[in-house]
């Protein structure tokens, strides 16, 4: 559904975001899961007469690092988690980590 959001760049009803994901979803079901999303703060939503149009509160990026930050933050060793996170990057992507991180400094 996220990905729906994000790809659309303009509020959707359920009724388009039932049409993006192509799926076999019934109407209910996809508007049982925004509901959700914007229960969890994921997405938000404004009202278009009678029904709601949903939008992506945070990008795929922002997301994908605060899911990061959340399972180093419950593993039990942090350090073992990274380290084997930067050994199984590919050469391209440890290199722009590496990158990153001296712009940091």
């Amino acid at each position: 559904m996220l990905a729906a959001l994000w790809a659309a760049h303009q509020p959707l009803s359920t009724a388009e975001v039932q049409r993006a994901v192509d799926s076999e979803l019934a109407y209910n079901t996809v508007q049982t899961i925004l509901s959700r999303l914007y229960d969890k703060g994921l997405v938000g939503r404004s009202s278009d007469g009678r029904r709601h149009r949903y939008y992506p509160v945070k990008g795929a990026e922002e997301l994908a690092a605060e899911q990061m930050q959340a399972l180093l933050r419950r593993g039990p060793d942090r350090q073992g988690v990274l380290q084997r996170f930067a050994t199984s990057l590919s050469e391209e992507d440890a290199e722009a980590l590496r990158a990153m991180l001296r712009r940091r400094r």
